[in-house]
Protein backbone atom coordinates (compact mmCIF):
# COMPACT_ATOMS: atom_id res chain seq x y z
CA UNK A 1 0.00 0.00 0.00
CA UNK A 2 2.87 2.39 0.70
CA UNK A 3 6.15 0.87 -0.45
CA UNK A 4 4.99 -1.62 -3.10
CA UNK A 5 6.53 0.37 -5.96
CA UNK A 6 9.57 1.61 -4.08
CA UNK A 7 10.75 -1.64 -2.45
CA UNK A 8 11.63 -3.51 -5.68
CA UNK A 9 13.74 -0.53 -6.76
CA UNK A 10 15.59 -0.48 -3.45
CA UNK A 11 15.98 -4.26 -3.45
CA UNK A 12 17.94 -4.15 -6.72
CA UNK A 13 20.98 -2.86 -4.85
CA UNK A 14 20.15 -3.40 -1.16
CA UNK A 15 19.04 -6.08 1.26
CA UNK A 16 15.64 -4.79 2.37
CA UNK A 17 13.91 -5.52 5.66
CA UNK A 18 10.32 -4.25 5.60
CA UNK A 19 8.99 -3.67 9.11
CA UNK A 20 5.35 -3.51 10.19
CA UNK A 21 5.25 -1.83 13.58
CA UNK A 22 2.99 -2.34 16.60
CA UNK A 23 -0.61 -3.27 15.74
CA UNK A 24 0.04 -2.93 12.00
CA UNK A 25 -0.36 -5.73 9.47
CA UNK A 26 1.37 -8.93 10.54
CA UNK A 27 2.73 -7.48 13.80
CA UNK A 28 0.86 -8.14 17.03
CA UNK A 29 -0.26 -5.45 19.47
CA UNK A 30 0.64 -4.73 23.09
CA UNK A 31 -1.41 -3.31 25.93
CA UNK A 32 0.12 0.15 25.61
CA UNK A 33 -0.33 3.20 23.42
CA UNK A 34 1.83 3.71 20.36
CA UNK A 35 4.79 6.03 20.55
CA UNK A 36 7.59 6.88 18.15
CA UNK A 37 10.08 6.18 20.92
CA UNK A 38 8.68 2.66 21.45
CA UNK A 39 8.66 2.07 17.68
CA UNK A 40 12.33 3.04 17.54
CA UNK A 41 13.14 0.65 20.38
CA UNK A 42 11.23 -2.12 18.58
CA UNK A 43 13.19 -1.50 15.38
CA UNK A 44 16.47 -1.54 17.29
CA UNK A 45 15.40 -4.79 18.94
CA UNK A 46 14.76 -6.32 15.52
CA UNK A 47 18.13 -5.18 14.18
CA UNK A 48 19.90 -6.67 17.20
CA UNK A 49 17.88 -9.90 16.98
CA UNK A 50 18.87 -10.32 13.33
CA UNK A 51 22.50 -9.53 14.23
CA UNK A 52 22.72 -6.94 11.44
CA UNK A 53 24.86 -4.46 13.33
CA UNK A 54 24.18 -1.27 11.38
CA UNK A 55 21.72 -0.37 8.65
CA UNK A 56 20.25 2.46 6.62
CA UNK A 57 16.72 3.44 7.70
CA UNK A 58 13.96 4.85 5.51
CA UNK A 59 10.63 5.96 6.89
CA UNK A 60 7.61 7.71 5.42
CA UNK A 61 5.21 9.92 7.41
CA UNK A 62 5.00 8.43 10.94
CA UNK A 63 7.74 6.07 9.86
CA UNK A 64 10.00 9.06 9.33
CA UNK A 65 9.39 10.08 12.92
CA UNK A 66 10.38 6.57 13.96
CA UNK A 67 13.56 6.89 11.87
CA UNK A 68 14.48 10.10 13.66
CA UNK A 69 13.95 8.44 17.04
CA UNK A 70 16.17 5.54 15.94
CA UNK A 71 18.84 8.12 15.13
CA UNK A 72 18.34 9.80 18.51
CA UNK A 73 17.98 6.73 20.75
CA UNK A 74 20.06 4.12 18.92
CA UNK A 75 22.78 5.90 16.93
CA UNK A 76 25.04 2.85 17.14
CA UNK A 77 22.88 0.92 14.64
CA UNK A 78 22.49 3.70 12.06
CA UNK A 79 24.47 4.22 8.86
CA UNK A 80 22.13 6.71 7.17
CA UNK A 81 18.57 8.00 7.52
CA UNK A 82 15.97 8.87 4.88
CA UNK A 83 13.19 10.89 6.51
CA UNK A 84 10.14 11.38 4.27
CA UNK A 85 7.20 13.72 5.01
CA UNK A 86 7.66 13.80 8.78
CA UNK A 87 7.50 16.36 11.58
CA UNK A 88 9.17 17.16 14.87
CA UNK A 89 6.79 19.96 15.88
CA UNK A 90 3.01 20.22 15.54
CA UNK A 91 3.32 23.43 13.54
CA UNK A 92 4.87 21.39 10.74
CA UNK A 93 1.49 19.99 9.66
CA UNK A 94 -0.91 21.88 7.41
CA UNK A 95 -3.29 24.27 9.15
CA UNK A 96 -6.34 22.41 10.47
CA UNK A 97 -4.77 18.93 10.60
CA UNK A 98 -5.08 18.42 14.35
CA UNK A 99 -8.61 19.87 14.40
CA UNK A 100 -9.54 17.39 11.66
CA UNK A 101 -8.06 14.51 13.66
CA UNK A 102 -10.29 15.38 16.62
CA UNK A 103 -13.37 14.17 14.72
CA UNK A 104 -11.76 11.50 12.51
CA UNK A 105 -13.32 8.02 12.57
CA UNK A 106 -12.49 4.72 10.92
CA UNK A 107 -14.80 5.74 8.06
CA UNK A 108 -12.25 8.42 7.15
CA UNK A 109 -9.44 5.88 6.74
CA UNK A 110 -8.59 5.32 3.04
CA UNK A 111 -10.39 2.23 1.78
CA UNK A 112 -7.31 0.65 0.21
CA UNK A 113 -5.56 0.69 3.60
CA UNK A 114 -8.54 -0.91 5.32
CA UNK A 115 -8.82 -3.59 2.64
CA UNK A 116 -5.11 -4.37 2.79
CA UNK A 117 -5.22 -4.75 6.57
CA UNK A 118 -8.22 -7.07 6.41
CA UNK A 119 -6.53 -9.23 3.78
CA UNK A 120 -3.66 -9.79 6.20
CA UNK A 121 -5.68 -9.94 9.41
CA UNK A 122 -9.42 -10.50 9.02
CA UNK A 123 -10.21 -8.82 12.32
CA UNK A 124 -12.33 -5.67 12.33
CA UNK A 125 -11.61 -5.08 16.04
CA UNK A 126 -7.86 -5.11 15.37
CA UNK A 127 -8.37 -2.65 12.51
CA UNK A 128 -10.34 -0.35 14.80
CA UNK A 129 -7.62 -0.59 17.44
CA UNK A 130 -4.88 0.28 14.93
CA UNK A 131 -6.84 3.30 13.72
CA UNK A 132 -7.52 4.57 17.23
CA UNK A 133 -3.91 4.12 18.35
CA UNK A 134 -2.62 5.91 15.24
CA UNK A 135 -5.13 8.72 15.72
CA UNK A 136 -4.43 9.11 19.44
CA UNK A 137 -0.70 9.22 18.88
CA UNK A 138 -1.08 12.18 16.55
CA UNK A 139 -3.61 13.96 18.77
CA UNK A 140 -1.25 13.70 21.75
CA UNK A 141 1.92 14.44 19.81
CA UNK A 142 4.08 16.96 21.67
CA UNK A 143 6.82 19.02 20.09
CA UNK A 144 10.34 17.62 20.15
CA UNK A 145 13.16 19.91 21.18
CA UNK A 146 15.58 21.32 18.64
CA UNK A 147 18.25 19.66 20.76
CA UNK A 148 16.66 16.27 20.06
CA UNK A 149 17.20 16.61 16.32
CA UNK A 150 20.72 17.89 16.93
CA UNK A 151 21.47 14.51 18.54
CA UNK A 152 21.12 12.84 15.11
CA UNK A 153 24.65 12.50 13.77
CA UNK A 154 24.06 10.04 10.93
CA UNK A 155 24.05 11.40 7.36
CA UNK A 156 20.38 12.10 6.66
CA UNK A 157 18.17 12.99 3.71
CA UNK A 158 15.02 14.98 4.49
CA UNK A 159 12.36 14.61 1.78
CA UNK A 160 9.01 16.36 1.39
CA UNK A 161 6.52 17.17 -1.36
CA UNK A 162 5.79 20.77 -2.27
CA UNK A 163 2.05 20.04 -1.71
CA UNK A 164 2.57 17.66 1.22
CA UNK A 165 0.70 17.54 4.53
CA UNK A 166 4.03 18.65 6.00
CA UNK A 167 5.02 22.18 5.02
CA UNK A 168 8.22 22.70 3.03
CA UNK A 169 9.22 25.32 5.59
CA UNK A 170 9.15 22.69 8.33
CA UNK A 171 11.29 20.33 6.27
CA UNK A 172 13.81 23.15 5.84
CA UNK A 173 13.84 23.70 9.61
CA UNK A 174 14.38 19.98 10.23
CA UNK A 175 17.27 19.83 7.80
CA UNK A 176 18.89 22.78 9.54
CA UNK A 177 18.64 21.08 12.95
CA UNK A 178 20.08 17.73 11.77
CA UNK A 179 23.77 18.28 11.19
CA UNK A 180 25.10 16.85 7.96
CA UNK A 181 21.63 16.42 6.47
CA UNK A 182 20.53 17.17 2.92
CA UNK A 183 17.11 18.46 1.90
CA UNK A 184 15.04 17.59 -1.16
CA UNK A 185 11.65 19.15 -1.96
CA UNK A 186 9.92 17.28 -4.77
CA UNK A 187 6.78 18.11 -6.76
CA UNK A 188 3.94 16.08 -5.31
CA UNK A 189 1.54 15.40 -2.47
CA UNK A 190 1.86 13.18 0.61
CA UNK A 191 3.38 9.93 -0.61
CA UNK A 192 2.94 10.59 -4.32
CA UNK A 193 6.66 10.72 -5.10
CA UNK A 194 7.28 7.27 -3.58
CA UNK A 195 4.28 5.69 -5.33
CA UNK A 196 2.02 5.38 -2.29
CA UNK A 197 -1.01 3.19 -2.98
CA UNK A 198 -3.55 5.97 -3.55
CA UNK A 199 -1.24 7.95 -5.83
CA UNK A 200 0.50 5.73 -8.37
CA UNK A 201 -0.35 5.32 -12.04
CA UNK A 202 -0.15 1.72 -13.20
CA UNK A 203 2.33 0.85 -15.96
CA UNK A 204 3.89 4.32 -15.91
CA UNK A 205 7.36 4.54 -17.46
CA UNK A 206 8.26 6.53 -14.35
CA UNK A 207 7.30 4.24 -11.44
CA UNK A 208 7.00 7.10 -8.97
CA UNK A 209 5.24 9.52 -11.33
CA UNK A 210 1.72 10.53 -10.30
CA UNK A 211 -1.05 12.67 -11.70
CA UNK A 212 -0.77 14.99 -8.72
CA UNK A 213 2.69 16.15 -9.77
Amino acid sequence: TTFGILLPILAETNKVIAVELQAHGHTSDRDAPESFEQDADDVAGLINYLKIGKADFLGFSNGGNTCMQVGIRHPEIVNKLVIISSIYKREGMFIGFFEMMQTATLKDMPIHLKEAFMQIKDDSAALQTMFEKDRNRMLHFTDWRDEDLAMIKAPSLVLVGDKDVVTPEHAVAMSEKISGSRLMILPGTHGSFIGEGMKDIKNSKMPMYTASM
